[in-house]
């Protein structure tokens, strides 16, 4: 039977399907095929049920639980750390009344959170591999990055407004739950546990041979250097995404009733996990 699992171009998802892409564990009998697009292309993809495992942010998954399971590993949650809003010269976050703020799609958890901490900027919708490039034209104020961009944009000359996972670790005392890998709820529970456990082991040997995994992502680590990759990886891939953990769980939960209370997402899921 064919999966197609689509995931970011990213150094840490590469890192994340290494195994299953490379074929270093055994995929009982199944056959994987693996697409890489930008989040919020998966995002709106989803939509459509398209793929079988699908990244998704944890903000999309909100429109999203009525066709897809959360799978129990591959979250990237921000420990403390986050999407950041930079701009060319700093300003408080009070002033972003009326501040035109290049964000890197409407379904992206990185939006989310940046509503939640400041509801008053005018969103501008730009791939999230141009954002500083917009900011520094001075087409927008500020610019919300995520990816590589949060090791970048200091030696660019950017100046830090917020990191959102700092911010929501301040008020919350949680990580940030920024993404997760999702699976078609029409596949049934045998196949889907069985895909929970291989995407798991995946992840696994990623970690557990990390020179061999980091080697096959640093196609896919735009610009940074080794070292800048091996620290963007282990910044979201770690014991994190073996296993959310019940404070990951949590956090998710309490990110989207937050959301719900605040009329940014129209209804509250029913959020759900397969392992």
């Amino acid at each position: 039977m064919l999966i197609r699992i689509a995931h970011s171009p990213d150094s840490d998802d590469a890192f994340m399907f290494y195994a299953l892409a490379a074929k270093k564990i055994d995929p009982e009998g199944l056959k994987f095929e693996h697409t890489l697009r930008d989040i919020e292309t998966l995002n709106q993809a989803a939509h459509s049920g398209t793929y079988e495992i699908t990244a998704v942010s944890i903000h999309a998954y909100a429109y999203l639980a009525d066709r897809y399971t959360l799978l129990g590993s591959g979250a990237s949650m921000g420990e403390g750390y986050g999407p950041m809003v930079v701009a060319k010269q700093a300003f408080p976050l009070s002033e972003f009344k009326n501040k035109k703020v290049a964000i890197p799609g409407r379904l992206t958890s990185a939006y989310l959170a940046l509503q939640m901490a400041q509801p008053e900027f005018e969103p501008v919708v730009v791939p999230f591999d141009q954002i500083l490039e917009v900011v520094e034209a001075g087409i927008v104020d500020a610019g919300l990055i995520i990816h590589e961009g949060q090791l970048q944009y200091q030696d660019m000359g950017f100046k830090l407004i917020v990191d959102l996972g700092q911010w929501w670790k301040d008020e919350t005392g949680l990580p940030l739950p920024l993404g997760g890998n999702a699976v078609r709820k029409d596949l049934g529970m045998d196949l889907m546990k069985k895909l929970a456990r291989l995407q798991k082991a995946s992840i696994a040997y990623g970690l557990d041979h990390r020179e061999d995994a980091l080697n096959h992502a640093m196609q896919y680590a735009r610009d940074l250097d080794p070292k800048q990759a091996d620290r963007f990886v282990g910044m979201y891939v770690n014991q994190r995404t073996l296993d959310y953990g019940a404070d990951g769980k949590k956090a998710v939960h309490l990110f989207l009733e937050r959301a719900y209370q605040k009329k940014l997402i129209p209804h509250l899921p029913k959020i759900e996990f397969v392992d």
